[in-house]
């Protein structure tokens, strides 16, 4: 008897385990899936969290309104939790493009999972509560609850999400979720009513988790396609990003998490503009910093001055950089850029490593990808440019990309003068892309022994920029915003600015 409680006290708990690790999971997958589609991914994540722990406090409350046979309904509830949350990211995947309220399934289903969750732990503290001193029983539920917790935070990032994705990793956890269910149908068979029904619905469960699994990757692919319109040729989801490139006639584009990086039809308008004007009026260019930039495009640009020594390019994703480096189609692209010899690929966060780099540049070119979140508007901050002129030559040029100056004027202007508040000279500048529409850069000198008018230097074989700065910097009164204000690290001015102009359209 000792012996057979003893090991029906270890399963529970161990359940527990199992229930804080995958309740966690299902958690961050829906906050990743969200900022993936949604964009913000500080906003989605502080949604989604508000409604799980709400939710779970919900279902906490209702656990009181169970008095009967709590052992069957616990394994009822870690068989739909196992279900719900593992076919969550292949519910809204699928619903993304086609449902008009995408924000209610999404946290609906947060909420039905929390809920779920919220029951169970309760629930297994009522069947233990006989048959453990209270003291011991809260202990040792809290301390499984808590390391599956962490299991799962450390696990997701590092390994769920690079190795299996966000639709892999959910049903992998649903799966789990389910298995623990027969496990207690079978070891603890004689204390459950009905056990063979319980068997055999947690048994078709976990098949239908399986099938789905091994068919995740088509259903993604079917997804993608929709969510694209267009043929998707490579996929790939880093710790970072979700990465997408499609192909469509002679037409190879870039999406990261949804947003659209460039198109191979015009590109060369966005890497000629934001390039080859700082490169012409900087006093020296043999030392070249490129931040963000993965794609190895801006780099190919800067190549074509042959008097360039060395270009250091930072970019966080290594997955990125990787695959700009291998892919025929990409390396035909960049003309090879990254794999140069003149080329150091560095990947880390651009904001920690500029506070610890000892070289100075002569030359500094900042492609990130717009400030949607707070870690991305941290490298739009006063103190960020304030680092950057830190590492660079006296006189040296710098330019920063600025979103679009007519559909978000408040965010291309707060830019604008974020950087004037650190350099000498600043000045604007936009070009016609037609994949994206009116785009804006930031230019500036550190320093007054040369202007924005000069041309130190030239590339030849330019298809777009012909060296008149003058006929770029022309701004008409859509484009126009005055009433902004530098973007801080305490205030983060930047990223509400651009939320609320993109989210109009």
């Amino acid at each position: 008897m000792g012996k057979k409680f003893i090991k029906f006290e270890f399963l529970l708990l161990f359940a527990v385990f199992i229930i804080a690790t995958c309740g966690l999971v299902y958690e961050l997958v829906a906050g990743t899936l969200a900022s993936y589609l949604l964009g913000d991914s500080v906003k989605q994540f502080s949604f989604i969290i508000g409604v799980y722990l709400f939710s779970m406090g919900i279902g906490s409350f209702f656990s009181k309104f169970f008095n009967k046979n709590l052992l069957n309904t616990f394994v009822e509830i870690e068989i739909l939790v196992g279900l719900i949350g593992g076919l969550s990211s292949v519910v809204l995947f699928l619903l993304f493009e086609s449902v008009a309220s995408f924000q209610f399934i999404l946290y609906l289903l947060v909420f039905v999972t929390g809920f779920l969750v919220g029951l169970e732990i309760p629930l297994l503290m009522n069947i233990l509560k006989d048959k453990v001193e209270f003291k011991d029983l809260v202990s040792n539920v809290f301390t499984f609850d808590y390391i599956g917790a962490l299991l799962a935070s450390i696990l997701f990032p590092l390994i769920l999400v690079p190795k299996l994705g966000i639709m892999g990793t959910s049903l992998f956890f649903g799966m789990i979720n389910v298995s623990i269910a027969i496990a207690l149908c079978f070891v603890l068979e004689s204390e459950l009513k009905k056990s063979y029904f319980l068997k055999a619905k947690a048994i078709f469960s976990f098949l239908v988790l399986l099938t789905v699994f091994i068919f995740s990757e088509n259903i993604l692919s079917y997804s993608e396609g929709k969510l694209y319109g267009e043929n998707i040729i490579y996929t790939n989801s880093t710790p970072y990003q979700r990465i997408v490139l499609t192909h469509n006639k002679s037409d190879y584009r870039l999406y990261l998490n949804n947003n659209l990086q460039f198109s191979s039809a015009d590109e060369y308008r966005y890497h000629e503009a934001l390039v080859h004007p700082v490169m012409s009026i900087a006093k020296k260019a043999d030392h070249v910093l490129v931040l963000g930039g993965g794609d190895g495009l801006a780099v190919r640009e800067i190549l074509k001055y042959k008097n360039v020594k060395t270009i250091t390019l930072v970019d966080l994703d290594e997955g990125m950089t990787k695959l700009f480096k291998t892919n025929k189609v990409l390396t035909d692209l960049n003309q090879n850029s990254l794999n140069n010899p003149k080329v150091t690929v560095i990947n880390t966060d651009a904001y920690i490593w500029a506070k610890s780099s000892k070289v100075k540049y002569d030359v500094a070119i900042i492609d990130f990808p717009d400030p949607s979140n707070y870690s991305l508007g941290k490298l739009y901050s006063l103190n960020f440019y304030q680092t950057i002129q830190s590492i660079l030559q006296p006189d040296a040029a710098i330019v920063v990309q600025t979103t679009s100056p007519y559909f978000a004027p408040k965010s291309f202007w707060c830019i604008n003068k974020t950087v004037m508040a650190v350099f000498p000279q600043t000045d604007a500048y936009h070009a016609y892309v037609p994949s994206f529409g009116e785009w804006g850069f930031t230019i500036a000198i550190n320093g007054f022994n040369t202007t924005f008018n000069t041309v130190n230097r030239k590339a030849s074989g330019l298809k777009f920029y012909n060296y008149q700065f003058d006929r770029f910097n022309y701004f008409t009164k859509d484009m126009i915003s005055n009433e902004i204000e530098i973007n801080r690290l305490d205030n983060q001015i930047l990223v509400r600015y651009f939320d609320e102009e993109w989210g109009k359209l």
